[in-house]
């Protein structure tokens, strides 16, 4: 039986949010910066959507994210049904190729993949109100993004 990918995006607190990636075998948690990357949650949400879209979907996507002074690379490499989530961490913003550090990696279904960051998105979009999230997180919740995320994985079956 394959493992179940499982993704976490903590509420944010001044700026930071804590995201966890854990599929049973492996597991990576760290905090996250709204800057410098701060079309981070929406270009994460554009490229899940793509990833659905057979017909247009690119085979790689590269999203950059960072801790400050750490920068991440969440890379998706789609083949055909399955995707390969892997997680590259950067000693600084130099973003030197030799110093990165494989801290994650997972392969799936792709549907199942998308559906694991899809529950974390709706908890945070559930939880916006509450948890501040405009205040918190320094920028808007990504809504267009979410509402085209959801429709997308609502329709998309594999």
């Amino acid at each position: 039986m394959k493992n179940k990918l499982e993704v976490s995006f903590n509420s944010p607190q001044c700026g930071w949010m804590s995201i966890g990636f854990s599929d049973g075998r492996n597991e990576f948690h760290t905090t996250t910066a709204h800057a410098p990357h701060r079309s981070a949650l929406p270009e994460l949400l554009r490229i899940l959507c793509n990833l659905l879209d057979a017909e247009t979907a690119a085979d790689e996507y590269v999203l950059r994210w960072n801790r400050n002074p750490e920068e991440f690379d969440f890379r998706f490499v789609r083949m055909n049904e399955e995707i390969l989530l892997e997680i590259y961490q950067f000693p600084s913003e130099a973003r030197l190729e030799p110093e990165r550090e494989l801290v994650y990696s997972f392969r799936g279904g792709l549907h199942d993949v998308c559906a694991a960051f899809y529950e974390t998105f709706a908890q945070l979009h559930e939880d916006r109100d509450t948890d501040e999230f405009e205040f918190n997180w320094h920028q808007p919740f990504p809504f267009a993004e979410f509402e085209n995320f959801k429709s997308k994985i609502e329709t998309v079956r594999i």
